[in-house]
């Protein structure tokens, strides 16, 4: 059985979704090294919980066909966001990379969506 552009759109559209979530899910329960990591960029403690939401809520729009293309602008300007908070703090290539990899599946997604 062949798969087309648009499930293949679909199924990475759903891992981005999967991992969006687990990421808002790890930003909200705030163990102690993303507390740190928070406070090292600079960042108020609010912001992590405003990661964590906005991480679930592109989670749940990309779950959606109609709301898609929306949790996919959220997703890539959080992405933006993380790539620029490490970069800017010079993060060592161990931090970049997850960041470099979610990035890149983000847009491939774009590129199939259906």
């Amino acid at each position: 059985m062949a798969l087309n552009i648009a499930s293949f759109g679909s199924i990475l559209a759903t891992i981005v979704a999967v991992l969006f979530a687990v990421a808002g899910v790890v930003n909200l329960a705030g163990r102690g090294a993303v507390k740190r990591d928070f406070a090292r960029w600079g960042y108020p403690a609010w912001f992590r919980l405003l990661c964590g939401a906005l991480e679930l809520l592109s989670a749940a729009l990309l779950l959606g066909q109609q709301t898609r293309v929306l949790g996919l602008t959220l997703a890539g300007a959080i992405m933006i966001g993380a790539l620029f908070t490490l970069l800017r703090n010079r993060e060592p290539f161990r931090h970049l990379a997850p960041a470099l990899i979610f990035s890149a599946l983000v847009v491939v997604t774009v590129a199939v969506r259906g």
